[in-house]
């Protein structure tokens, strides 16, 4: 026909351009759908991953409940009882017994129990020169009552209750002159060694018929002065202006006091109960 040409067929313009289009669409659409489906993946890992710390979280806590009542189950208080306990502590020593105070609340309750802190404040005692009167107040626990003489047997600063709730046996030593040595019957080897006596007045005295006290007035004073820090720089006895008398304690918790003169001993008295002062010091 005219006006129609043969071959192939021709395509506008406008219809490449439409298809090219529709391919970066296609493309577009492409990289947008794998974008998303990478954070898909990427949410979904996350996910699991929370879930999986989650049950190992729960595991692990089941397994420390576990190893809880396993370890309940091995307390030997739990084991063998209140007074099966009592006993097998009685066996220890203090500091051993002490210690156990630490494991728990329940062990504390056993360990510091009175039937298991009189006997060994008793055994304590045995041989002491003086038991301390702040040791001894009614309604303390035996557990404080040890630890409380413990501490005062190393006290080292003598106090007027300590002079005058013990009476004390007093002698010559060898630099004191001969005429005071021929006196004493320390050094003679014939009668019981003099004593002499200190009182809340302040006063000091000796026993009747006393060859060398000769009935003179007599008076002491306790001297005590601290350091910076509050440590003890002098601790003395000092009788009337005679030379001082430094402080020392024995291994019976008796006291010393003594001179290159003459020498103080306490005179063991604890039968007597408490002695001493009320309230702890230096």
């Amino acid at each position: 026909m005219a006006g129609i040409s043969q071959g192939e067929p021709k395509i506008s313009g406008n219809f490449n351009g439409n298809i090219r289009c529709g391919i970066e669409e296609i493309e577009n659409s492409k990289t947008t759908n794998s974008q998303e489906i990478n954070e898909l993946d990427g949410i979904m890992e996350k996910s699991k991953k929370r879930r999986r710390e989650k049950r190992e979280e729960n595991s692990k806590g089941g397994k420390d409940e576990g190893e809880g009542r396993e370890s309940l189950s091995r307390d030997p208080l739990v084991v063998l009882g209140w007074d099966l306990m009592m006993k097998i502590l009685s066996y220890l020593d203090a500091s051993s017994v002490a210690l156990s105070l630490l494991v728990s609340r329940g062990w504390n309750r056993v360990a510091s129990n009175d039937s298991l802190w009189a006997p060994m404040c008793e055994e304590l005692w045995i041989g002491k020169a003086h038991i301390p009167r702040w040791s001894k107040v009614p309604g303390l626990s035996k557990m404080a009552a040890y630890s409380r003489a413990v501490t005062d047997s190393k006290r080292g600063r003598i106090m007027r209750d300590d002079l005058c709730d013990h009476a004390w046996e007093f002698h010559f030593t060898r630099d004191a002159p001969d005429y005071w040595r021929n006196l004493d019957p320390y050094w003679k080897g014939t009668a019981p060694l003099m004593r002499r006596y200190f009182h809340p007045d302040g006063s000091h005295s000796a026993d009747p018929g006393d060859k060398v006290w000769g009935g003179h007035e007599s008076c002491y004073s306790v001297v005590t002065s601290f350091l910076a820090d509050g440590k003890i720089r002098k601790h003395y006895v000092r009788i009337n202006r005679w030379p001082q008398l430094f402080v020392s304690r024995r291994q019976d918790w008796g006291w010393e006091m003594s001179n290159f003169l003459c020498k103080y001993s306490s005179i063991p008295d604890s039968f007597k109960g408490g002695t001493g002062p009320l309230f702890q010091s230096m």
